[in-house]
């Protein structure tokens, strides 16, 4: 060290003060933020990393499906891995054997099963992933975002799998972002923030928790500049987004929403200079990016007249949210009448759709089924 310099090492704590017990057959939640220590828990509990201080106590077998690309070994084919997973697992070669019809119809990637997971697509090695973690018989299954990286089918699949290891009392920890699959398969909860527990509890007690803390800071940082934020932002400047909002029947502002809830999304703009005859947009898109839904006021037959610089106008967009569980985003736009934009706000609301019932695809069409027999 330098003479009169000042040490520059601290100590980093991923995750402090955490304590939590986990009764068998019970479906455990982790939501937080980005860095709040979600994924380094699930391998202290997988026994990857171990525990400056503390112990944690597991009893029966350990199934972890973690990052992607841990666990399989790229030169290998997936049957090779699979078993080579099972083995490490501790299963006998004949168990395996049995298993093996089950994890590869499960999985789905046809003849890959015999080519080197080097050559697998991100949605491929999780298939094939997540399938031989739920079929090696686990006690424990520790699953951290791995429904992100599947098709909706795949994910409606796994989810239907979910249930039914609840059903056959397998204890199940799992991490996801999409707060819409938390409350759907949780018994319980847990909020991590800054590497601690902020809640535990009920699925929904928790993640209107979380919820409540995101909206706080998005808050605080549109009050900082006094601009609406979204993940890509262009146009003129004719006239500027200052609000979005999701509102449930009540008029309460929201952030999850019951597939068929009637909700109104309201659009605030204020405009800097005169303009007649402008559109106000909306545009619903899945995680991926996949388009869902989208219309203006243009398309809705709603002309909305002469604007001054200094007005503000509120749109507001009637819906009913026949949506399929998951989470979606809501970009909206102000426009011109030839469709170029004043203010286009990609992603400026990212909203969850939740259902007891679980569908393939975006839209929720209610599907009646009449059966009948003949003989």
């Amino acid at each position: 060290m330098l003479p009169g310099s000042r040490p520059r090492h601290t100590d980093f704590w991923a995750l402090r003060d955490i304590g939590f017990e986990v009764e068998k057959g019970e479906t455990l939640g982790l939501v937080g933020p980005n860095g709040c220590g979600k994924s380094t828990l699930l391998q202290i509990v997988s026994g990857i990393l171990q525990p400056t201080t503390g112990r944690v106590v597991a009893r029966g077998r350990i199934a972890a499906l973690l990052e992607l690309g841990a666990g399989f070994n790229p030169e290998f084919s997936g049957r090779e891995n699979v078993y080579l997973n099972g083995e490490i697992m501790g299963l006998r070669r004949g168990e395996i054997d049995k298993a093996m019809p089950s994890i590869e119809a499960f999985a789905e990637i046809g003849e890959f099963i015999e080519r080197p997971v080097k050559e697998y697509s991100s949605g491929m090695y999780v298939r094939l992933a997540f399938s031989t973690a739920i079929h090696v018989d686990p006690d424990i299954l520790i699953v951290d975002e791995a429904l992100a990286v599947g098709d909706a089918v795949f994910a409606n699949r796994c989810v239907r799998k979910f249930e039914e290891l609840r059903e056959r009392k397998v204890t199940v920890l799992f991490v996801s972002h999409d707060l819409g699959l938390v409350k759907q398969l949780s018994d319980r909860a847990i909020l991590l923030l800054n590497g601690r527990i902020e809640a535990q509890g009920a699925p929904s007690d928790v993640i209107n928790r979380y919820i409540g803390l995101v909206l706080e800071k998005q808050q605080s940082r549109a009050k900082k500049d006094g601009r609406v934020r979204g993940s890509y932002r262009h146009g003129d400047g004719t006239s500027e987004i200052v609000s979005v909002q999701i509102l449930n029947a009540r008029g309460e502002e929201v952030t999850s929403v019951a597939s068929g809830e009637p909700v109104t999304v309201r659009v605030r703009s204020r405009f800097h200079q005169a303009k007649s005859d402008p559109m106000v947009g909306i545009l619903l898109r899945t995680r991926i990016g996949m388009e869902v839904y989208g219309t203006n006021t243009r398309i809705e037959q709603q002309p909305l007249g002469d604007f001054q610089a200094g007005d503000e106008l509120e749109v507001d967009f009637h819906l009913e949210c026949w949506l399929t569980p998951q989470q979606y985003t809501l970009t909206v736009a102000t426009q011109n009448a030839d469709g170029s934009s004043h203010d286009w706000l990609d992603d400026a609301i990212a909203f969850d759709v939740i259902d007891a019932r679980v569908a393939a695809g975006v839209a929720n069409l209610r599907a009646r089924i009449e059966w009948r027999v003949s003989r």
